[in-house]
């Protein structure tokens, strides 16, 4: 094997290693628990452990799908070169630190997604159309969808006639039914993957729509019986178990879209390179986003828990509820997400719908939307001008 060869992938996997840092420092290790932090249901190193825990596990049981897609859905026609992935990840990651040393919460999928196109087209790439219209959808829609359910959650909560032990239960069963149809990389039938509700369905020797269906709503139920006494017996600890549960789960959903962003671009090189299997290449991003969010992440927890919104309990499991629905969606479709566009739109809206336009920062918010809108306009930019110089 070529060791120039070698050397150039050493590096590669040394800036991808970087870019994991940087996410879980970043927005997958800041957003998941800054509801919770900001309720002081949880503090703020502690979040910052949890996250790493549950962030490691999602990267390797749920990455592959957002990492195929940075890899080689983004650019038709060509595989980016090795010194095309040192730049993109370089760009990358070199963006998000201004982000965390700033306090900025520039979008890490802006970055990357637009560091690929750009470099890819540079290169001779073709545009592949079709992926971007469902990137830009999914981008466009999620502060309209995940602000909007999160304000309709919101708004219902605190009312007397609804009370939190039977409203708080059911959107813990709706959480509980999506979560056994998510397809985990380790329970599928042979090399695919594979969803809880398919693993109860051929223990039982079942099939069929009708058998799906069924599963599903017994695992609302079950989710929902535990968490309607746990609620009724204490109240404020119910709670606060619920909102922890519901960090957990997005931050687990931020490691499986999250870390395509780090390792997708090595993707394609493995096969030059050999004996280097993706889940090793998973569970290298994985690591590197633990680290990340252990080291690096509380900074930006307290960011956003404390300039956004003044959280209680029921707006925090507002804004997280519709986080973990987009998020497990984004990772269900490949869509390279931003975790901060996703919970940032839900802290919005669960705060608008309580405390009106008092309830949140405005002019936080507009240096954030400047920064998503220019995350990806300024990677693009500079990895093409680069690559098309340099490459």
């Amino acid at each position: 094997m070529d060791p120039a060869l070698i050397a150039l992938f050493v590096g590669a996997a040394l800036a991808s290693l970087f870019m994991a840092w940087v996410i879980g420092a970043g927005s997958s290790g800041a957003t998941p628990f800054a509801p919770a932090v900001g309720a002081n249901a949880i503090g703020t190193m502690r979040a910052a452990l949890l996250v790493g825990v549950f962030g490691f596990v999602g990267a390797v049981t749920q990455g592959g799908n957002v990492s195929e897609a940075v890899g080689s859905g983004l650019v038709g026609g060509i595989s980016l070169p090795v010194a095309g992935v040192i730049l993109v990840l370089v760009l990358g990651a070199g963006l998000m630190a201004v982000g965390i040393t700033t306090g900025i919460p520039i979008a890490t999928a802006f970055t990357v997604t637009g560091a690929v196109i750009g470099v890819g087209l540079a290169l001779g790439g073709t545009p592949v159309w079709a992926k971007y219209q469902q990137i830009g959808a999914v981008w466009v829609l999620t502060p309209f969808v995940g602000g909007g359910v999160a304000f309709g959650i919101a708004s219902v909560l605190p009312r007397s006639d609804a009370p939190e032990r039977c409203c708080v239960p059911a959107l813990a069963g709706l959480v509980g039914s999506v979560l056994v149809n998510v397809r985990f990389s380790f329970l599928g039938d042979g090399a695919e993957s594979g969803t809880v509700r398919g693993l109860g369905q051929r223990a039982l020797g079942v099939d069929g729509l009708a058998s799906a269906v069924a599963i599903t709503g017994l695992a609302a139920l079950a989710v929902a019986a535990v968490v309607w006494w746990d609620v009724s017996r204490d109240e404020a600890g119910g709670l606060r178990r619920v909102l922890l549960a519901l960090g957990s789960l997005v931050a687990f959903s931020a490691g499986g879209s999250q870390v395509g962003l780090a390792v997708g671009p090595l993707l394609p090189l493995l096969d030059e390179v050999g004996m280097i299997s993706t889940t090793a290449v998973l569970v290298g991003g994985g690591l590197g986003m633990l680290v990340g969010s252990w080291t690096g992440a509380p900074r930006m927890i307290k960011s956003l828990a404390q300039d956004y919104s003044s959280l209680g309990p029921r707006r925090s499991i507002s804004a997280l509820v519709p986080s973990f629905l987009i998020a497990q969606l984004a990772v269900l479709l490949g869509v390279p997400v931003s975790f901060n566009e996703i919970v940032v739109s839900a802290i919005i809206g669960s705060g608008a719908a309580v405390g009106g336009r008092d309830a949140v920062d405005a002019r936080k918010i507009l240096v954030t939307v400047g920064a998503w809108a220019g995350s990806f306009a300024l990677a693009f930019a500079l990895a093409y001008a680069a690559a098309a110089l340099l490459l």
